[in-house]
């Protein structure tokens, strides 16, 4: 007996190895080969060419690096070490790779792996999650049409919060299904949904309790169990919620002010003022105080707003169809004919629970982003992806688990026939890109369709071989959106998928305000080192960048580049002279300009800069969060974003940086453009006297006052 018991740890772990390799006893030997290599696939499909997006979103990179230098800039999400201000987000998603910074250093592969490998786990659980109920083949369709789609590949290679979101939506969603199924542990699978929400909020505030209303109410509804006992389930889930997500929300309200950084994005240095205002309720009505537009409402005249058309066609109109809506036809085709087949269930039937939790995740999304009048921006679809791709897989294996009945293959050939269409509409916003592709998706759609509406009756091969060309032809146009988005470099927070001719007018879809043709980021825009895309400098000089960052084949220039401007255009447009505060120079492009693109960051800017570094808190002082983010990303050494991200928050105020000033902690201010103001206390006033008070230097081409040198 004694011999025999430290074998059988090891027997129990060999067991759990070979079912790794081999999967469940009852599986067909390709099904688990099949999903570690879709696995695989996706994970050397976004790791390609990462590095050409260099540091991405510079606005979250420089907080990341202030991470990995400093705990406290780590739990706060600081923008720099020394603390002067946070993101307008909490920091969850920042988190992940502050600790990649901590353990390789900081780099492009460092910030965005984590991201990629976000995506490869949002595919094993949305996997996991069909497969349980609706077979493997539905898995695997599941995961591969989340891998293949574009906004996804973009985001999971890219580091703003969406990729965690996506990732901790698509767990709830699984823990949800799990708890639905019923048995002793099934509360446990609905604390963990509760948990997942917890953290999305840390990632992106009240956006991840969009789907909470349709996933609690399915519960409530189709869960086992008497309706007290479904009720004290989820009021447990919602304690897990909120203490997964309020331990970090009391700390920040309960730590003092004086010792914590302001709350970037707030007006009044408050989380919960940025949770319920700027990054709430206003992102639903256009009133987003301190946002980039000002904050005085929606406007753009009727079914309109700053932030482009609103209604149920914004997310298949010319700016966002490209993005997201491939299967977003066929996506809910699928929803209306699994409710229909599941119809007379039982009330815990888990199919049609599965149907009413995917769906409702779906539709309560897709409204919200068709009509919310405050700060849009295309890559928020990613949201949307694991919705579409679980309802496209369940309801697939649902239809051709009926296809012998007529109106079940007629549904299959409908939306292969609906895809295909729909494709070869979006195909046609391109038109010069791959302009045979769009023919053959179209002919390989009608010929699926067809194929499926004969095969019930006919034969099982004719219905596999109609079913694989119908997959192939919906897939195609993202899988080739996919390929173009992987091949291309990603910079600053204006950021969209596929060819750059699929992004609507102006590139952005959208329009500024003041109608200036784009859309106002949320992030930074320089690249590498403070690089601007296309290789600008920030005074307006090509540094012939284009194919450096990822030149698409046939000319397509860098993301990021608005159609209509030159290639390597600063994508603010307002640089140097016109943009700039009188007196002030323009070393970080002002204005418009200052806010779209970070400053390029020359050697003798930071050789300034490093030289008595130790000796202050700050190396440098500029307005707004890009031109601090480059000159830190740069020298990796705290630099105050005067006025936070849009240089419209109110801090420091003058009396503040004045103090700063005096006790010897801020070396420079750099010299940068307009900004948002800021009103009494904000940036115009420090910038006005710093320009009074202090000499001005060109350090290369930037503006530098040195703060230790009055006039």
């Amino acid at each position: 007996m004694t011999a025999l018991n430290p074998a059988a740890p090891a027997a129990r772990g060999s067991d759990r190895l070979a079912r790794l390799r081999r999967g469940r006893a009852e599986d067909a030997p390709w099904v688990r080969p099949a999903f570690l290599g879709l696995l695989a696939a996706t994970g050397l499909l976004y790791l390609w060419n990462l590095s050409a997006s260099g540091y991405a979103n510079s606005f979250y990179s420089a907080a990341v690096q202030a991470g990995g230098e400093s705990w406290k800039a780590f739990f706060f999400g600081s923008l720099d070490a020394a603390n002067a201000i946070t993101v307008d987000k909490p920091p969850a998603a920042l988190w992940p790779m502050a600790l990649s910074v901590r353990l390789f250093g900081l780099g492009s592969w460092q910030i965005l792996v984590p991201e990629v490998l976000m995506g490869v786990a949002s595919v094993g659980v949305l996997y996991a999650a069909v497969r349980r109920r609706f077979g493997a083949g539905a898995g695997l369709i599941a995961g591969l049409v989340l891998a293949l789609t574009p906004v996804a590949a973009l985001m999971f290679r890219f580091n703003n919060p969406d990729a965690l979101l996506a990732l901790l939506m698509t767990v709830a969603a699984y823990g949800v299904l799990r708890a639905l199924e019923g048995g002793p542990g099934a509360v446990k699978w609905l604390v963990g949904a509760g948990v997942a929400f917890g953290f999305a909020f840390l990632a992106k505030t009240l956006q991840a309790f969009l789907i909470l209303p349709p996933l609690a109410l399915v519960y409530a509804v189709c869960a086992p169990g008497g309706l007290g006992r479904r009720i004290r389930d989820l009021a447990l889930a919602g304690l897990a919620l909120l203490v997964s997500a309020g331990w970090w929300v009391a700390l920040v309200e309960l730590w003092p002010a004086s010792s914590r950084p302001y709350v970037g994005g707030s007006q009044n240095n408050s989380f919960l003022e940025l949770t319920f205002g700027y990054n709430g309720l206003g992102r639903i009505n256009g009133n987003e105080t301190g946002s980039v537009g000002g904050g005085g409402g929606p406007g753009g005249g009727a079914g309109g707003g700053r932030w482009g058309e609103t209604g149920i066609g914004r997310m298949f109109n010319d700016a966002v169809g490209g993005q997201i809506s491939w299967l977003l036809p066929a996506a809910l085709l699928l929803l209306v004919a699994g409710l229909v087949v599941t119809r007379r269930a039982p009330r815990t039937d888990t199919a049609r629970a599965a149907f009413l939790v995917w769906g409702g995740a779906l539709l309560i999304t897709l409204a919200v982003f068709s009509f919310m009048a405050g700060i849009f921006h295309e890559y928020y679809t990613i949201a949307l992806a694991p919705y579409v791709a679980a309802l496209v897989g369940m309801g697939a294996s649902v239809l051709w688990e009926e296809r012998t009945r007529f109106a079940a293959s007629a549904a299959l050939a409908v939306t292969a026939a609906v895809t295909a269409w729909w494709a070869w509409t979006l195909l046609g916003r391109t038109p010069d890109w791959l302009p045979w592709l769009r023919w053959t998706v179209l002919v390989a759609g009608a010929v699926a369709a067809l194929g499926l509406l004969v095969s019930g009756r006919v034969d099982r091969r004719l219905g596999l071989a109609a079913a694989g060309l119908g997959l192939a032809a919906g897939l195609a146009g993202p899988f080739a959106y996919t390929l173009a988005t992987v091949d291309t470099g990603h910079q600053g927070s204006i950021v969209t998928a596929g060819p750059s001719g699929g992004r609507g007018p102006g590139g952005f879809g959208g329009r500024m305000p003041g109608g200036f043709g784009g859309r106002m980021p949320e992030g930074g825009q320089d690249g590498q080192d403070g690089q601007m895309p296309g290789g600008f400098d920030g005074q307006g000089q090509g540094q012939g960048q284009g194919q450096s960052q990822g030149r698409m084949p046939g000319g397509t220039p860098p993301q990021g580049t608005p159609q209509g401007m030159p290639q390597g255009a600063p994508q603010g447009g307002f640089q140097g002279s016109r943009g700039e505060r009188p007196g002030l120079g323009g070393g970080g492009g002002g204005g418009m300009g200052g806010l779209l693109n970070g400053a390029n960051v020359g050697a003798e800017a930071k050789a300034a800069l490093l030289k008595d570094a130790g000796s202050y808190t700050w190396v440098a002082a500029t307005v707004g969060a890009q031109n601090a983010a480059s000159y830190q990303l740069a020298t990796e050494k705290p630099v105050m974003a005067i006025g936070g991200f849009n240089g419209s928050d109110p801090s420091p105020t003058l009396a503040q940086f004045k103090q700063y000033v005096a006790e010897g902690k801020v070396h420079y201010f750099i010299g940068s453009g307009e900004g948002n103001g800021g009103g009494p206390g904000g940036n115009s006033e420090i910038s006005a006297w710093v320009a009074a008070t202090f000499e001005k230097t060109t350090v290369g081409s930037a503006t530098f006052y040195d703060l230790t040198k009055e006039k």
